[in-house]
């Protein structure tokens, strides 16, 4: 066969420059949406923060109002209200360009931050120790974890410092764990609970009967202790219920993590995207002007542009031109598709703003893709890592959705609503006698809600809430 030229006509769907960089800006944080911004100011001279008079960002408030359940919403209002919001956002007003980077910064992080170590060797170096001694204390501090806990056995710590201090022995290095364990917070540097309990202990009245018997019951019966084995408890201490109750309460004052109340960790700050409030007996979703700057074109650097000049100057002029309104344009889609979603969050979850978890309906993303006809990863990048600021709280937008379960009356409930109802019964469980998972999944039988024990196990753990036999406590 003769090889031969043809020519063929088939349909591709190409990505643009705009629409990558539009669904890259939908996919960022808040913060790093201002970081990525802040990046686009310092490279592009035709960008700018749009400012009124008084130096201040504008940034408008978009909103659309939901109606409250005795109301209709409007649906044309959802697809125009953004375009209307938005209209002017490109706008060239003059502004002082020197003053366009002051406006936007991050907010400085805390300077008096200070791990766990930092605040152990800042005592140490006040303590009069000898060099070596205090070599084997830095090793220890070293060997902390962020409660406070020593994770390495002696042994291993004489193995570290082996190599730098030969004659050293394992009494040495008990002997200085023991002025380690002297330090602030109590507890810390502690091998394990029961001595991280014995060493807070210590610093009260050691003639005081109910210390005494506090230090017997976690030093002699920490075991059964743990196992909440009372009557077996009673009978060691010789205590009746109610003596038996207070030297409990008296122990669970102390601090089972010494370490962790100090600031070993930056704070991080979330700034919502939206803020959603009840007004007038609606429902108002608005995008947050302070999450990000209103930016325009700079309307000098813009009247530099000539038509036909083609030096590279002028060139570099208008691909900053074009690279400012692409941007400009990406920032407004993104604030529309936020606006949207959020509006068709809010008008799903009206029940949750109203009466909180325990009515939160079942909602996946194919849900608000069908409602808004975008595609369900465009729905994904447009919910993960913005936050929405409500009456009850400040939450991710994937936390509105949950899958469900169908009762025997034909209802969906979310998972979100079961794991609320389950936590309310376990508040009201009785101390001496709590709820066991087989309990709680025949009491949600009876409201008609079919789950599985190992169902309810689950959303138990994910609660951080402990197993009925670790749940149960005297009577108060």
């Amino acid at each position: 066969m003769k090889p031969s030229l043809q020519l063929k006509t088939a349909q591709g769907l190409a990505m643009t420059q705009q629409l990558q960089q539009a669904i890259f800006l939908l996919q960022l944080s808040s913060m790093e949406l201002k970081s990525e911004i802040q990046e686009k100011l310092e490279s592009n001279v035709m960008l700018e923060i749009e400012e009124d008079d008084a130096g201040e960002n504008i940034n408008e408030e978009s909103e659309i109002e939901i109606a409250s359940s005795n109301e209709q919403i409007e649906s044309d209002h959802i697809e125009n209200i953004a375009e209307d919001s938005f209209e002017n956002a490109s706008t060239n007003k003059n502004t002082n360009s020197e003053n366009q980077f002051t406006v936007f910064e991050f907010e400085e992080e805390d300077s008096k931050y200070k791990t766990l170590q930092e605040h152990l060797r800042w005592q140490l170096n006040l303590t009069p120790i000898s060099d070596n001694d205090k070599v084997i204390a830095e090793t220890i501090i070293d060997s902390l974890n962020d409660d406070g806990f020593l994770d390495s056995t002696l042994e291993n710590i004489l193995e570290t410092i082996g190599n730098e201090l030969e004659e050293t022995g394992i009494e040495e290095i008990q002997a200085v764990l023991k002025i380690i364990q002297s330090f602030d917070p109590v507890g810390v540097g502690a091998r394990n609970l029961k001595e991280c309990l014995l060493i807070q202990l210590k610093q009260f009245d050691q003639e005081n009967q109910k210390v005494q018997k506090a230090k017997e019951l976690v030093d002699d019966y920490f075991d059964i202790l743990a196992t909440h084995d009372y009557k077996q408890l009673m009978k060691k201490l010789k205590l009746d219920e109610k003596e038996l109750e207070k030297i409990i309460g008296f122990i669970q004052t102390m601090n089972p993590r010494p370490g962790s109340h100090i600031n070993n960790t930056r704070t991080e700050y979330i700034t919502p995207d939206v803020n959603v409030e009840k007004e007038n007996n609606k429902w108002v979703v608005r995008i947050n002007k302070n999450a990000m700057p209103n930016l325009r074109v700079n309307s000098e650097y813009k009247k530099m542009i000539k038509r036909a000049d083609n030096s590279a100057e002028n060139q570099t002029l208008k691909s900053h031109l074009q690279e400012a309104d692409w941007l400009i344009k990406s920032l407004q889609h993104r604030c529309e598709t936020l606006l949207n979603v959020s509006t068709c969050i809010v008008e799903h979850q009206r029940d949750f703003l109203e009466h909180g978890e325990e009515a939160m309906k079942p909602l996946i993303l194919q849900d608000i893709a069908n409602a808004l006809d975008l595609h369900e990863s465009t729905i994904s990048r447009a919910t993960t890592r913005k936050y929405m600021h409500t009456p009850r709280g400040t939450y991710e937008l994937k936390y509105f959705f949950a899958s469900h379960v169908k009762t025997d009356r034909g209802e969906l409930r979310s998972s979100t609503a079961i794991r609320a109802l389950i936590k309310k019964m376990i508040d009201n469980e009785l101390p001496n006698k709590p709820l066991s998972d087989n309990k709680i999944t025949d009491l949600l039988k009876k409201e008609g809600i079919n789950v599985a024990r190992r169902t309810i196990a689950k959303y138990r753990e994910g609660m951080s809430i402990p197993p009925s036999n670790e749940r149960k406590r005297m009577l108060k």
